[in-house]
Formats: C-alpha cells, structure tokens, sequence
C-alpha cells in the first residue's frame, strides 16, 4: 500500500506530462507571462475585453 509521500510524487510525475488539447476558436496569440508581483500576466488585445479565453501551459 503507498504512503502519502509516494502517492504525491506520483500525481507530481503525471502533472509534467503533454496532453493533447482540441479546441475550436478565432484567434490565437502566443504570449511569455510575465512577473507581477506574487503572480504572473499576459497582456491581451483591448478587442478581447468581455470574451471568453483558455489558457495552455506548454
């Protein structure tokens, strides 16, 4: 039976695997997040403002 520690390092080792996404839209921007303060930013078009987005970590 796995411990606690094991079973975290496992589910560490399956996060860092590449999944394949399909998804359907009308444009695509390829940005580098940026620092900001304790988190991170993307910058997107003012155009953009009110729409839906998804976000892939590559």
């Amino acid at each position: 039976m796995a411990n606690d520690d094991e079973k975290n390092d496992k589910l560490e080792q399956s996060s860092h695997r590449k999944v394949k996404f399909e998804i359907y839209g009308e444009e695509l921007i390829e940005k580098t997040v940026k620092s900001s303060g304790n988190s991170g930013r993307v910058y997107l078009p003012p155009e953009w403002i009110g729409t839906k987005v998804k976000v892939v970590k590559c």
